[in-house]
């Protein structure tokens, strides 16, 4: 299984793929219903059949479908299903996105993207752990790269609903005239939907490229409108001197402009004629205020909140992209005194141009030096939210991305290091009404350690040199300080810059032992992602210890095996909750890990296969979670159930057919049950199950992989 966090990218099959949107079966929680928006390269749909989602559950080239839900017990998923080689040429994304009408995505628990490959291998799989007031999420797309597919996670959300994550992709909203509160409203069904002006998704702006063929119209979709406030006169657009230029580097490329300004009294809706270009990055909006420290701004048609703050100087500044589509800026402005709004280029930014500096509320920095830790400190006496984002990147696209440094929620004080890049980066705090002080000290030069040792804290690309290519190696890491998380990560890094995750400490621990160099190469890029400590050193295999018997341990590991194709026992011998334990074959020079068993965090013991390919080096790869113990112990071939009418299991498991040829039945309760048939080697050599069956076997040994109870039933 491939995790992903925010941001990250892993590449897909070019296949047939379903993608669940999964969350946690909790009793009163939102509902989240799931569509798909198929963009053209200027990132807009091209009709109305580019949305896919219930009510319209097929696009016309059948290659984007709404398969249904799924409810497993403890979990609830949507499902849409995804033909990768049907998608039209003009087609270069698909965004998989929800929305919540009874709630916020922030009271949705477990919240998370699922992609299966048709084999039933997870190929990516993202969990949104940042969710607050948004009622529609991007969660992933799909996207092409050099003629391949690839996944990425997201996690954009918008607090205006479907309605304004469908603005952003060309879907035309209109807004009604309000009536009369009291005054029913029709719905697409002819019901009422309550008082009010709704906004109505009511079709698609066109573009110049043909849409698809046989158009569904979808049905019209309502949304709460935004409440009503009271509107004073607009005053006049004021260019203001452009601020003295600063070290910034986004210039060519870049939406560069007039500072404008607007000011005014009370709550307004007002219009500030900057002629934003389409998908042009992010922008500086700076508020003042007077009498009053609060205001609100918001963004009409998106209902994206700009400011929503107490500015505890009056003043503040924060980072917000335009609309999409370009053009005049519309805002709705909540305060109850003066206020004044400017919006400035990037170039304005305030320089990071001394070791130290200070502030307070909400603000955006320009740091232009090299990798520093960097010491944060805040105080508020009012118990409030805290948040350091870095914004870095050398296209508009890449900074309306930002990674988060530092949250801190509902603490009087913050008292955090933190490793930043080399500048230029933005660092912009959100969220916050402390008074902080930010000090960058240079990062201090590594000290000489042992051959094959790299230590280090923050994230950092790295070169590992094998010291025997074309023979394996062990690789030692420790994430000092590390919380268990899927952000705390190694990942392997390609000749072109892509990466793939290979272990985080949400399922390998802060520490452990793996494979390095499984297929013999000379040398491998990783990128760790930690804020604080941590070292990579390479052992030599030989320090991997031997297994040829039962063997006992603790967290992630690396074993040697000598012996013929096997069968072992896997079991969790500790009692904590939410382990992860799994184990994996990987032989060199094949390289490619092939699992034995994954317990899902279950003491119940399992029976996998141990692949050895002759001739090569097998090594037993053991990933596990802190603290959690384990127990492997080999076991003859014999110690697979023999297949007889009927036969039950759960989860990993080998049977083995002995008879004559029959039709096999496959039934599981977790919806994920698959049965691969291994060669003489223990080698999965090709995969039985895509359904329940019926399949004709002969004689073989099977391999089971499920998340649940299965059944298998022969039938002669």
């Amino acid at each position: 299984m491939t995790h992903i966090t925010k941001g990250a990218n892993t590449p897909v099959p070019a296949g047939l793929l379903r993608v669940a949107v999964c969350r946690r079966k909790v009793g009163g929680t939102p509902a989240v219903e799931v569509s798909a928006l198929l963009l053209d390269a200027a990132g807009k749909v091209r009709g109305d059949a580019d949305l896919v989602f219930h009510s319209q559950p097929a696009h016309p080239s059948g290659a984007v479908r709404h398969v249904g839900t799924g409810d497993s017990g403890e979990q609830l998923a949507e499902w849409l299903e995804l033909d990768l080689p049907r998608v039209e040429p003009a087609v270069q994304r698909v965004l998989i996105a929800g929305s919540c009408d009874d709630g916020t995505f922030g009271a949705v628990p477990g919240l998370a993207a699922q992609t299966v490959a048709p084999d039933g291998t997870i190929v990516a799989h993202y969990e949104v752990t940042d969710a607050s007031s948004e009622t529609a999420f991007v969660l992933g797309e799909f996207y092409r790269r050099n003629g391949a597919w690839k996944f990425r996670a997201v996690g954009q959300g918008y607090d205006s609903g479907l309605a304004g994550l469908a603005t952003d992709f060309g879907i035309v909203v209109a807004e009604e005239e309000p009536v009369p509160v009291g005054t029913p409203i029709p719905s697409a069904t002819g019901g009422p939907v309550g008082a009010g002006g709704p906004v109505m998704i009511t079709g698609v702006a066109k573009t110049s490229a043909p849409p698809p063929t046989a158009v569904v119209p979808p049905p019209t979709v309502v949304v709460p409108p935004p409440a009503t406030v009271a509107v004073s006169p607009p005053a006049a657009v004021v260019p203001v001197p452009a601020p003295a230029a600063t070290a910034a580097p986004w210039s060519e490329g870049f939406f560069d402009f007039e500072p404008y300004v607007r000011s005014g009294k009370g709550s307004s809706k007002i219009t500030m004629d900057i002629p934003f270009p389409p998908d042009s990055g992010p922008v500086i909006m700076e508020a003042r205020v007077e009498d009053y420290q609060w205001i609100q701004v918001q963004i009409i048609g998106r209902d994206d909140t700009v400011f929503c703050h107490d500015l505890p100087e009056h003043r503040g500044r924060v980072l917000f992209v335009p609309p999409r589509k370009g053009g005049p800026l519309r805002l709705k402005v909540s305060c109850s005194g003066n206020w004044k709004l400017t919006v400035l280029p990037l170039s304005a930014a305030r320089p990071f141009d001394a070791e130290t500096v200070s502030g307070s509320g909400p603000e955006v920095l320009l740091y232009p030096g090299g990798e520093a830790d960097l010491k944060v400190r805040a105080t508020d006496r009012h118990n409030g939210w805290f948040q350091l984002n870095c914004h870095r990147g050398d296209t508009p696209e890449e900074l309306k991305h930002p990674e988060r440094l530092v949250h801190a929620w509902n603490g009087k004080r913050v008292k955090e290091t933190v490793r930043i890049t080399e500048g230029p980066i933005l660092l912009s705090i959100d969220k916050s009404r402390h008074q902080w002080e930010l000090t960058a000290s240079a990062v201090p030069a590594p000290k000489p350690g042992r051959p094959g040792t790299h230590e280090g804290r923050g994230e950092k690309t790295i070169t590992l040199v094998n010291p025997r290519p074309g023979r394996p190696s062990l690789l030692e890491y420790e994430f000092t300080g590390a919380e268990r998380s899927y952000g705390v990560e190694l990942k392997l890094v390609d000749e072109y810059g892509d990466e793939d995750e290979w272990l985080n400490t949400y399922t390998h621990g802060t520490r452990g032992t793996v494979v390095m160099f499984s297929q013999g190469q000379a040398e491998r890029t990783v990128r760790v992602k930690h804020s604080g400590k941590w070292s990579l050193r390479l052992l030599p295999e030989d320090e991997a210890p031997l297994l040829t018997g039962s063997a006992a341990g603790k967290g992630t590991t690396v074993l040697r095996y000598a012996g013929p194709p096997t069968l072992m026992t896997v079991r969790k011998t500790s009692l904590g909750k939410d382990e992860k334990l799994a184990v994996y074959a990987v032989n060199h020079p094949f390289g490619r890990p092939v699992i034995v068993v994954d317990t899902h965090g279950r003491r119940r013991p399992s029976l996998g296969p141990v692949f050895v390919d002759p001739g090569g080096t097998c090594f037993v790869s053991v990933y596990a979670t802190d603290g959690t113990k384990w127990r492997l112990e080999p076991e003859a071939l014999g110690a697979a159930t023999g297949l007889g009418p009927r036969n039950q299991g759960e989860g990993y498991g080998v049977v083995r057919h002995t008879g004559a040829e029959a039709e096999m039945v496959v039934a599981g309760t977790s919806g994920i049950t698959h049965v691969y048939e291994l060669d003489e080697n223990l080698f999965p050599k090709r995969k039985i199950t895509g359904s329940s069956g019926p399949y004709r076997i002969q004689s073989a040994i099977l391999h089971v992989r499920a998340l649940g109870a299965w059944v298998i039933e022969l039938r002669p």
